[in-house]
Formats: structure tokens, C-alpha cells, sequence
């Protein structure tokens, strides 16, 4: 690497790293700033010392004392009545301390690492490679986790109808509030409980409301609660039936150049099981365009903190009408790449391109 590299890599990881222990400053003395420096520092050096096991904070502050006060000495009288001055030096073992807990702390990182990665192989797993063939529908999705799992979800895949016809095919986007761990295990339990329902030729209101009430069981009273977008496509009828779950209202633009927002539903998954949500319905026509994503695309922020924003994604919609949902997608990601730049990603990506043919 390059030491420009290496350099913008440090200020990213001193960033984020400061910003981690800041949330624990801020709620431990949010008036310790206005008390001086000192006052600070020593609440700053808590919030450290807080995540440490009780064995390692006495290494640690074993390894700063020998290295702030490393010199010493003391005198005594030999055999033959001279007095003798020894003088020792306690850097090495200050360093050695230092250097015990550096070693603890990478291997605890690396067991964490490698089950992430487990866990990221499995999530991958979940989430489908490519879309199925719809008859009448090209689709093509993305996602990128701001962390090594996400809390986003996306599928397509076939249901049963009561009529026992042509089956009708589910598009699925969610968002689990949160990030990472927490977030990646509430997106498996969503992902099961989505799969399992659908397999009951139901209506998609009570598919949504089952949906409800078993994300209440899970979410911590409404914590963690999760925005959805669940649609229903008949491709004899070209009927999409949609439910909008608290999520970002997709976009349908209309081979006209018209646009339309999918906003019909109700509160977001697991925050109140007695809600009932309300369907909307549209008829896809031939070079229409439905955009569903999630609020990490919208809401990811440059160096300038400035958000990229939802009228970028529709001009760049308005100018890709004739592409391929593959092209038109790739277009977007680098577009949100070259808008974001070196700012690390703070959200989940997720998006979902489908064009009626």
C-alpha cells in the first residue's frame, strides 16, 4: 500500500475508533467537556478501561506505570563497609505488559473475525444469487453490509395459490433496525418466518399480519422492530398486490415517465401486534420500472456529510429507462460509489430493481 493509503486508512480506523468509545464517554459525563481537559481524558481512559476483563486492565495499567515511571534504584552497604548504588530500569517489562495484552486482545478479535465470517457464509446462503425466471418480470437485487453481517433481506420466490393456477411469485425487502449481530439473527428469524408462512395459500394481508405477530414475539417490545416491503405478482394478471411495512415507499415509474409511490400498509413489523395493514394494488404494463431499497442507499452521506438522496437515484432512473435491470443496477452502485467516496459506510445497502417486459 502506498503511504497515502495507509494514511487515509489510519484516520478511518482512529475515526471509527473514537467515535466507538465517544457513545460511552457521552453517556458516562456528558458535561465532562465543559470541565477541562484532564476531567476529559480520565473519562475518555474509563470508557477504555471499561471493556477490558478485569486481568487485562491490571496489564494494561501495569505496562503505563512502568513505562511513566521505568527508572529506580537503592543503595546498601556491602561486605567490605562500601556503599553500593543499584539502579534498575522497568521499560522492558512495561513493554512486555503491553505487548501480553495486545496479544489477548488479536485473539479475541480473530476467534470473532472467523465466527462472523461463519456467520456471514451462512447469511449469504439465505439470500438468493440470482432471481428467479418471472414470466413478464427482469430482476435484479444487491446488497452490501455495512458491517460483516447485515440486518437487510431480500428474496423472490414462488408461492402456492388457492386456485392451484399459475403460482404467484413473492418480492420481499426488509430492514431490521440495527446493525451486524443482533440485526443478521433477527433477518434469519424474519427469512424463516416469511418462507414458512408462504408456504399456506393465504391473502397477502393475513401473510403480513402472521408476519406481525410473530415479529412481536421477537423484537424486545418493539425495539427491534423491522420495515418491510412484501409484494405479490400474478403474471397471468399482471397484478402486483403490495403491503408497505414501515419501509421506504419504492418507486414505480410508469413507461410514460410518470411516478408513483407504493405507500399503502402500515407500522413497520413487531411494533404492535393488533395492527392490521392495508393492501394496495397496481397493474405493471410493459417498460415500467419498480425500485425498492432500503435506507442505506438514500441515506449514505459523503465527506460532506450530505446524503445521496432519492432524486439522484430518480434521475439516474430517468436516464437508464431503456437498460437492462443488471445494467441500470451496476450504474446506481457505482454512482452511490463515486458520490460517497472514502466516507466509511454507516448502513446496510439493499435494492431491488424489477422492470415489467
Amino acid at each position: 500500500m502506498e503511504l497515502s493509503q495507509l494514511w487515509k486508512q489510519f484516520s478511518t480506523d482512529a475515526r471509527a475508533s473514537y467515535r466507538f468509545y465517544e457513545r460511552d464517554f457521552k453517556a458516562r459525563a456528558p458535561e465532562a467537556k465543559k470541565h477541562g481537559f484532564w476531567r476529559t481524558a480520565q473519562e475518555f481512559a474509563w470508557a477504555i478501561l471499561e471493556k477490558l476483563t478485569p486481568a487485562r486492565r491490571v496489564l494494561l495499567l501495569l505496562g503505563m506505570v512502568l513505562l511513566l515511571f521505568p527508572a529506580g534504584g537503592y543503595s546498601h552497604r556491602n561486605e567490605e563497609g562500601h556503599v553500593e548504588f543499584v539502579e534498575f530500569d522497568l521499560r522492558f517489562f512495561g513493554g512486555a505488559s503491553l505487548f501480553i495484552l495486545l496479544m489477548l486482545e488479536i485473539a479475541d478479535r480473530v476467534v470473532m473475525k472467523r465466527d462472523l465470517e461463519i456467520a456471514r457464509d451462512i447469511q449469504r446462503w439465505l439470500l438468493p444469487a440470482k432471481p428467479p425466471d418471472v414470466r413478464g418480470l427482469k430482476i435484479a437485487f444487491t446488497t452490501r453490509p455495512a458491517n460483516t453481517v447485515a440486518g437487510d433481506f431480500y428474496d423472490v420466490f414462488a408461492r402456492p395459490v388457492a386456485d392451484s393456477g399459475e403460482p404467484h411469485f413473492l418480492l420481499a425487502v426488509a430492514d431490521v433496525a440495527g446493525k451486524s449481530i443482533p440485526a443478521a439473527l433477527l433477518m434469519a428469524t424474519f427469512q424463516a418466518s416469511l418462507k414458512t408462512l408462504s408456504e399456506t395459500a393465504c391473502s397477502l394481508a393475513d401473510l403480513v399480519t402472521g408476519m406481525n405477530h410473530y415479529a412481536c414475539t421477537n423484537s424486545q417490545s418493539g425495539l427491534r422492530f423491522t420495515t418491510a416491503l412484501l409484494a405479490e405478482f400474478d403474471p397471468a394478471s399482471r397484478a402486483l398486490t403490495y403491503i408497505n411495512a414501515g419501509h421506504n415507499a419504492p418507486i414505480l415509474r410508469r413507461s410514460t415517465g410518470a411516478i408513483e409511490r407504493l405507500s399503502n400498509g402500515g407500522l413497520p413489523l413487531g411494533m404492535w401486534a393488533d395492527k392490521s395493514y392495508e393492501a394496495g394494488n397496481v397493474i405493471l404494463q410493459p417498460g415500467d420500472w419498480l425500485v425498492i431499497f432500503t435506507d442505506g442507499v438514500v441515506e449514505a452521506v459523503n465527506g460532506n456529510n450530505e446524503e445521496y438522496g432519492e432524486q439522484r437515484m430518480l434521475n439516474l432512473l430517468q436516464a437508464g429507462a431503456t437498460a437492462t435491470p443488471d445494467e441500470l443496477l451496476r450504474r446506481m452502485m457505482c454512482d452511490l460509489d463515486a458520490f460517497v467516496g472514502a466516507t466509511p459506510q454507516h448502513d446496510d445497502v439493499t435494492c431491488m430493481l424489477v422492470k415489467a417486459a
